[in-house]
């Protein structure tokens, strides 16, 4: 995925607007660097306005050697003739207006192309997508929705969905799904270097023909030996081979939730319709707005949205400054399903928890890109997408 360099945080966040989903944003070149060296499937840089033209060029060399598929594309302010020859020498792709948003996908475009070539059909990226079920509170349906999403996921066509529990102290998707899994993440501690998808493959619990399940430790002790960098290369192994990796993240801004985070497509963030929840939710969507994460490619879902209560949906969206995408209504078949083990789009396909989730499933496949497909489409989806939902 496009990663962005500029030391103006609302330059990033410009330039991230342009970008297809899973674009990544740092402030400075020794970021970039150790961005990189973790994350060696990256195809492009984009090099921000606010960088000096001295350190851009100076990056663009330094990528042509010591990352050959890497291409850099230069947005600046002004193309003057002196600039654009110091970039070609340098090895720059591109060199385009840091406000041209249809140039700038039109390099990312040539970009990829170039980056398939170098490594041929067989060593391109699967295109999948994370998505990461999200609440800073818990006992909000989580873990419910992220099941019952991951279910609904296998109905739409995908080849292959893992579902993974990154609730490290109490996961409940296993319990949730009645399955009694032999391995589990913890399988899968100290692997960081040797981490393959056979190896990996080993460790997953599978529900059914296309869903597969990678479950928590079973012990809460064991979730300090999980190591972000661990999460992070089982989120991109996972990537490799399956259509969609669902994450059920722990209440929590923790290093490993933060890192899953750092790696997903869409976000799909659970509330409750209570002010203690609704506070922490708008905290979350503060460091989400800090930290670019999945900006632009946010889903809020309302469990439990009773008018009951007194706060309703457009209460809602005022104090969190996003649109609903889902209202799920309370109801005793949710729980009874849960305890028996049985998922509420599996045991009741009719429900309306089904029906909303089903929706819910289908506005995130819909946004999804076949492997080969370019990023232009894929921005232009994502574009219809945000605009719709702002009319709204």
């Amino acid at each position: 995925m496009p990663v962005v360099v500029d030391p103006d945080p609302m330059v990033v966040e410009t330039l991230l607007a342009a970008m297809p989903a899973g674009a990544h944003g740092v402030e400075s070149v020794d970021r970039l660097n150790a961005w990189l060296n973790s994350h060696s499937d990256e195809y492009v840089v984009l090099l921000g306005p606010t960088l000096t033209d001295g350190e851009a060029v100076l990056t663009c060399e330094t990528l042509r050697t010591n990352a050959p598929t890497i291409s850099t594309i230069l947005a600046r302010e002004s193309l003057d003739g002196e600039l654009l020859a110091a970039a070609m020498r340098a090895g720059a792709r591109d060199v385009v207006h840091h406000s041209d948003a249809a140039s700038i996908t039109e390099a990312l475009n040539r970009a990829y192309e170039l980056y398939v070539a170098l490594r041929g059909p067989a060593g391109a990226i699967h295109m999948s997508k994370v998505i990461a079920v999200f609440s800073p509170k818990g006992g909000v349906g989580k873990t419910t929705i992220s099941v019952n999403l991951a279910l609904a996921l296998t109905e739409k066509g995908a080849r292959r969905v893992c579902l993974v529990d990154l609730d490290l102290a109490f996961g409940d998707v296993a319990i949730t799904m009645q399955l009694f899994p032999t391995h589990s993440i913890e399988q899968a501690i100290g692997s960081e270097d040797a981490l393959d998808i056979e190896m990996l493959d080993q460790l997953l619990t599978r529900h059914q023909d296309s869903l597969m399940v990678l479950a928590a430790p079973p012990h809460p002790d064991t979730r300090e030996r999980v190591t972000p960098l661990l999460v992070s290369r089982i989120i991109r192994t996972l990537r490799e081979t399956f259509d969609y990796v669902v994450i059920d993240t722990a209440p929590a801004f923790d290093e490993q939730v933060l890192t899953a985070l750092d790696e997903t497509d869409e976000v799909v963030l659970v509330t409750t319709l209570d002010v203690p929840t609704l506070k922490n939710v708008k905290v979350a969507v503060e460091t989400f707005d800090a930290l670019h994460i999945a900006r632009d490619n946010r889903h809020l879902v309302l469990n439990r949205a009773d008018d009951e209560v007194g706060i309703n949906a457009d209460k809602v969206e005022g104090i969190l400054g996003m649109p609903v995408d889902a209202q799920i209504v309370s109801s005793l078949d949710i729980a009874a399903a849960t305890n028996a083990g049985s998922p509420v789009i599996v045991s009741d396909p009719e429900h309306q928890l089904s029906a909303v989730i089903r929706q819910l499933a289908t506005d995130l496949a819909g946004e999804m890109v076949g492997g080969t497909d370019q990023l232009t489409t894929q921005s232009e989806a994502e574009a219809k997408s945000r605009r719709s939902r702002r009319r709204k």
